[in-house]
């Protein structure tokens, strides 16, 4: 399979009820993944905008910088990240990421469904 730029889904929100909206290009759709996870996108946040603090249940969100300033906030623990770091939101943790960079600010974000090997 291959998509071109101009084929993937993109989408703009308020997500979580951040600041500003951000915007979302869907690279991977859920069925296209196996029904692995249900994100698959790069995000682009522009400074001062953020996504919401929000709790995972039932799967984990991988972020990794492309480009910009993150801000990321995990349980209460507040980290500035550059590109090429990676945060890590296990089930049940908290967490929210923002820019409060002065340019737009680039990840991929990868949602992924906690399987339990009972269920494999």
């Amino acid at each position: 399979m291959f998509k071109e730029n101009h084929e993937l889904r993109r989408q703009q929100a308020q997500w979580k009820n951040g600041t500003g909206t951000i915007t979302l290009e869907h690279f991977l759709e859920e069925d296209e993944a196996y029904n692995a996870g249900r994100l698959f996108a790069k995000v682009t946040i522009e400074p001062g905008n953020a996504v919401g603090y929000h709790q995972h249940i039932g799967d984990s969100e991988t972020f990794y910088i492309l480009s910009g300033e993150a801000t990321v906030n995990e349980n209460g623990v507040e980290r500035v990240l550059h590109p090429g770091d990676v945060a890590v939101c296990p089930d049940g943790a908290w967490h929210s990421i923002g820019n409060n960079g002065t340019e737009n600010m680039e990840y991929l974000a990868i949602i992924l469904y906690n399987h339990t090997s009972a269920e494999i």
